[in-house]
Order: C-alpha cells, then structure tokens, then sequence
C-alpha cells in the first residue's frame, strides 16, 4: 500500500476555493483575439481541444471582460499558443486597460479578417458554433477552419499565479 498525503480539512464551495485549487493545475498559455471594427484579445489558460472530427476547441470568457461585446458577435476567432518567449505578450494580454494590439505587439489581419499574432508555436482560426452560459462566463465552442502548427520552441505555461516554462 502506497502512503497518501494527509487530507486537510474540507472547505465549502467558493471563488476562492476554486481559484486555490486552480493554481496548482499547470495550463498552457493561449491569446484568443476576434475582431469587429477593431482587434480584441485576452490570454486564456483554459483552452481545451473537445473534438477531432469535426476539429473543435473551446474556451471560457467573463461576460464583464473588455473582449466580451466582440467575442459575444464574432463569427470567427484566432487561437494562439503562446511558447515560453512569450511572457510578456501573454502578460500585456492578460492586463485590464493594455494596449493589446500597440507597437509592440506584432500581428496581421489573418484568415476571415481574424487577428493573428507573430512568432506563436501555432495558431488557428476557428468559426463560433457556440457560446454557453456557465455562471458569470460564457464557454465558447469553436472549429478549426485554417491554422499553422509550425512555430518552434516549447510552450508557455501558467501555474501558481505566474508563467513558468517546462523543465527537462
């Protein structure tokens, strides 16, 4: 029989339980962006890949983020892994009130008009099939319609309230 770690005291259900709880899963580091009129975009550790056939991701937005009113119309979406040179534009995507989209962040007009960011490990652009309601978020459900996986190097991650990079 293995010994198992001691088992603190239970806490009722709340934001801050599930906030503790979350630190200590590591995340791969997304941006989403989507625009109309004008570029959005936020950093995301909650990308999921949800199927293969047909090819869909998903991810969760607060209805009271910056993103939201754009996001909540887009019919098509960016995607970007963020590799672990990349702190600092998943910090300056992450902040309320940046300049997401300034000089010093390099991007292009993409497929459908979608933003997409330089120098990511990959990126997609996917097509909105869904937004649903989860509390005081909306899980929006996409699918991949053209995408590039060929950016080298290792991914970005998030854990314990700050990025870190993978260890060999």
């Amino acid at each position: 029989m293995t010994a198992s770690p001691e088992i603190g005291t239970a806490r009722p259900a709340s934001p801050g339980l599930l906030r503790s709880v979350f630190r200590r899963h590591a995340a791969g580091v997304a941006v989403i962006t989507a625009a109309a009129g004008r570029p959005v975009g936020f950093t995301a550790t909650s990308l999921n890949s949800v199927a293969a056939e047909p090819p869909l991701v998903s991810f969760g937005l607060g209805t009271s983020s910056s993103s939201w009113p754009v996001v909540s119309e887009a019919e098509h979406i960016g995607v970007h892994i963020l590799g672990e040179h990349q702190e600092e534009l998943a910090a300056t995507f992450a902040r309320s009130g940046a300049d997401r989209f300034g000089p010093s962040t390099g991007w292009r007009n993409g497929p459908q008009g979608v933003p997409v960011l330089d120098g990511v490990l990959a990126w997609l652009v996917c097509r909105v099939v869904a937004r649903i309601p989860a509390g005081d978020h909306r899980i929006v459900i996409a699918e991949a319609v053209v995408g590039d996986p060929a950016g080298g190097g290792r991914p970005l991650l998030y854990h314990q309230g700050r990025f870190n990079a993978l260890r060999d």
